[in-house]
């Protein structure tokens, strides 16, 4: 075999390798793709199935519904509220509409992270006191203001979540006690009456001081 069929030979072998080399499916490809762009935009394709059905309520319930959503910092009361007005769907696409559509700072989050600054703080006065860093009679009035601030927002965290709970159950048994009337009295001719009483119900719980 002269020089000439031997390279001839090797530039044979090679393209039949390159052929038989599996090749990565395109199709493959673009649902890797598709799979990735679901993943990133997840909480809003939820917030949108939320918002198709606020948009198919009527101009005035659905204004209430927004005005109530944005007045409040609740998800499980928004939630409830929806509820009522005939929303089927779940809770995921509820919270991602209502993070998606308002930005609420975090109230809890902002207590009891200054309760643990306010701790920490207690903490190092104790050691300078002990270190002599600070003197002992300075120190402990430091530490009995802290400690009066420390309580002040702890009772505030305990009213705050309090608050909430009560008014989150309260939604929700009236929610409850309002639909099992509705259909008890489905198809009668006080079921339109009752409707508008709920309605009237609903308002006055949604607005009430805590």
């Amino acid at each position: 075999m002269t020089k000439s069929d031997k390279q001839s030979e090797g530039v044979q072998q090679s393209n039949e390798h390159l052929r038989s080399k599996p090749k990565t499916s395109a199709k493959a490809m673009k649902k890797g793709t598709t799979s990735r762009q679901s993943q990133l935009t997840l909480s809003d394709l939820e917030a949108k199935v939320f918002s198709h059905w606020l948009d198919n309520e009527d101009t005035a319930t659905k204004e209430s519904f927004m005005s109530f959503a944005a007045d409040t910092y609740s998800l499980i009361q928004v939630y409830l509220y929806a509820r009522f007005l005939g929303y089927k769907g779940s809770i995921t696409s509820c919270d991602a509409w209502f993070n998606l559509t308002y930005d609420k700072p975090d109230h809890l989050a902002i207590l009891l992270n200054e309760i643990q600054e306010m701790q920490e703080d207690i903490r190092k006065l104790r050691e300078d006191i002990e270190n002599y860093a600070v003197k002992r009679d300075s120190g402990v009035a430091r530490i009995a203001a802290m400690q009066k601030e420390l309580r002040s927002t702890i009772a505030q965290v305990e009213s705050f979540v309090s608050s909430r709970d009560r008014k989150g159950l309260l939604m929700a048994g009236a929610d409850r006690a309002m639909r099992e009337i509705i259909s008890i009295f489905r198809d009668d001719p006080i079921e339109g009456p009752l409707q508008e009483a709920s309605m009237s119900v609903w308002a006055r719980i949604q607005y009430e001081e805590d």
